[in-house]
């Protein structure tokens, strides 16, 4: 099955039409012609079962025949993550979370990022690649970068924690995800974390976790917590 991905459709809606980039992708590339059947997600757990009722690299028309409504998973993960010097590597973590299931992701600017501007546009798309690749039917959301003692200032209902290197007393991440919980981590740049960062996040009742035993990338430990908290939903 190939998913579309489109935030316009409505649950009340018979029919929907695709914009004209995404008509000429779904009858010049991917070559879909009408009669054919495809899915279409708004993102939000719902799958519109449609028929191409025209198909025209300017206008594509389908007819919604069915709709299926997917529940969400029993947990909810946010990782709020400083975003990595070399962009790719914030753009691998972005695509297999998303693979993997996660709920909400916060860019982070600490005191020791190496990058302090980030511009979400790209990522979005990411995101929405990742989703219709995954076959998953909610999009995570990805909100504007913060910095991190604004972001400690907010009131967060999950299960908080921070995953740190210095040498002081840690828990083990498995040891703190519950199953149907959901949880927020925060992961550091690749300088980590400063001590001023952490002492403010435990001031916050922020745990403090470790992801294992050896040094993990910035990008690498949020895919570990991201893998961890699915695995533990199972």
């Amino acid at each position: 099955m190939q998913l579309f991905y489109n935030p316009n459709i409505q649950d009340s809606d018979t029919s929907f039409q695709f914009d004209k980039e995404e008509s000429k992708h779904i009858v010049k590339v991917l070559r879909k012609k009408e009669s054919d059947i495809i899915h279409i997600s708004n993102g939000t757990g719902r799958v519109f079962i449609s028929e191409i009722t025209l198909a025209s690299e300017r206008k594509c028309e389908v007819k919604i025949i069915d709709t299926i409504f997917h529940e969400p998973l029993n947990y909810k993960l946010h990782i709020a993550v400083a975003p990595t010097k070399m962009n790719d590597r914030f753009e691998w973590f972005l695509e297999k979370a998303t693979e993997i299931g996660i709920n909400e992701i916060t860019p982070i600017i600490c005191d020791h990022s190496e990058r302090k501007v980030y511009k979400i546009d790209r990522a979005e798309k990411i995101i929405q690649s990742a989703m219709k690749q995954s076959l998953h039917y909610y999009l995570p959301k990805i909100n504007e970068p913060i910095r991190l003692s604004e972001f400690l200032q907010k009131e967060h209902q999950d299960i908080k924690c921070i995953a740190h290197c210095e040498e002081q007393d840690r828990k083990a991440f498995k040891n703190i995800v519950t199953s149907g919980k959901n949880i927020l981590i925060l992961i550091g740049p690749e300088g980590d974390f400063s001590t001023k960062e952490i002492e403010l996040a435990l001031k916050n009742n922020f745990i403090p976790v470790t992801l294992g035993n050896t040094r993990l990338r910035t990008e690498t430990a949020a895919i570990v917590a991201c893998h961890t908290v699915a695995l533990i939903n199972e």
